[in-house]
């Protein structure tokens, strides 16, 4: 199988060929759509640039039809000979058109090739989270309004503190998927730009059109700085996880409320018995697995994080193999965030609310602020009022 960088009467250690392609050929099969997107729109400017003949656009852009359908049932693989998604693609090209496959490489760098499809793929994903998310805030809408005014136990240091609603807890969730939402979209802004054209970093002694290219791509802008392209391996990879994080910090909230209140011992809420695991060894157990993984993944996400920034730290500018282990914590992320939205949605979608459990658990110390509060409106002056129903309960006690 050739490479695309390979030299005549050059053959690549097979040790060093394995461990410098890595994993890399498989996460490109799921890669492989969006790079075949990609392709589509760089040969038709190229057309347009006057560097393919009618004809030849007309095979390639068949060609690239031609790899996605049997991609699509799975006739059409990546292998590890061949090395990514970009070096298997050229290869079909050029064994079926001869000449015109191998123009499909001019103009551009297997490095902007990449970086336009990972940044596609990210753009796609980060949508969905999108929606996932908005579906999630819709199911807690729901959930509020069925439990609108339902009291509840507020807790600070994991002892009660002051009243709260159920509802109020809910919304509570919906608005901190607000920010996390203000989040991802500023990153979307900022991935929606175009950086094929800049081939290696440096751009291509050959007149392009790359407004062409995020035209045809869907892309918003043109990212004009090759350089800046190159800088922005790995960096823009954070930031898709950074958004992925904030939502699975959230959703870390939602999983470690509910295995706590859904416990006999607060028994506030229900999880559906489907929802629940067992034991093997004890047969009462009905176990919420699926909140602890929720609340675990958090810290999995967080891990690809850390990874990923420290990949980029220290590199000079310029392309630099490390970047290639940023896609598959990128990929890791953005597929468990989705999971996991949809998951916490489905929960909530069926969690019942113990209204006598929650009216028992509303005992009279939890009203000991509104009880000073009713002095101050008297005119005692706030930490007189503060001391004073300190020192009934104390007597109670």
């Amino acid at each position: 199988m050739s490479k695309l960088w390979q030299k005549k009467g050059i053959e690549l250690d097979k040790d060093v060929e394995a461990y410098t392609v890595g994993i890399d050929y498989i996460l490109d099969n799921e890669l492989l759509p969006y790079d075949l997107q990609a392709s589509k729109a760089h040969a038709k400017m190229l057309h347009a640039c006057g560097y393919l003949t009618k004809d030849e656009l007309g095979k390639l852009l068949a060609g690239l039809e031609e790899i996605a359908g049997l991609h699509q049932n799975g006739k059409f693989v990546v292998k590890q000979d061949d090395e990514d998604s970009h070096t298997a693609i050229e290869n079909y090209l050029v064994k079926k058109l001869g000449d015109t496959g191998k123009k499909i490489h001019t103009a551009r760098s297997r490095n902007d090739q990449s970086m336009t499809m990972i940044r596609l793929y990210m753009l796609d994903k980060l949508g969905q989270l999108k929606y996932q998310a908005k579906q999630l805030q819709s199911t807690l809408s729901d959930f509020a309004e069925k439990n609108k005014g339902v009291p509840m136990p507020g807790y600070t240091h994991m002892r009660k503190a002051m009243p709260t609603t159920v509802d109020m807890l809910a919304l509570a969730y919906h608005d901190m998927l607000s920010d996390d939402l203000q989040l991802l979209d500023s990153v979307l802004k900022t991935l929606d730009s175009n950086p094929l054209g800049s081939a290696a970093g440096y751009g291509v002694p050959l007149k392009i059109d790359r407004r062409m290219t995020a035209k045809e791509i869907g892309f918003a802008k043109v990212q004009e700085n090759p350089i800046h392209c190159a800088n922005t391996r790995g960096k823009y990879e954070a930031l898709a996880i950074s958004a992925c994080f904030s939502l699975m910090q959230t959703l870390n909230k939602m999983a470690t409320d509910l295995a706590l209140f859904t416990m006999e011992e607060f028994g506030f809420f229900k999880l559906p018995k489907d929802i629940c695991t067992g034991s093997s060894i004890m047969p009462q157990k009905q176990n919420p697995d699926v909140l602890e993984l929720v609340r675990g993944n958090a810290h999995v996400v967080h891990g690809c994080l850390v990874t990923v920034n420290g990949l980029v730290l220290n590199l000079p500018t310029g392309y630099n193999r490390d970047f290639q282990l940023a896609k598959e914590p990128m990929m890791k992320s953005l597929k468990i965030t989705n999971e996991s939205l949809k998951i916490m949605t489905k929960i909530f979608s069926r969690l019942e609310t113990d209204n006598s459990r929650l009216k028992t658990a509303m005992t009279s110390e939890l009203y000991a602020t509104e009880k000073a509060y009713k002095l101050v409106e008297k005119g005692m002056p706030f930490r007189e009022a503060y001391k004073k129903v300190a020192e009934e309960l104390l007597t109670k006690e």
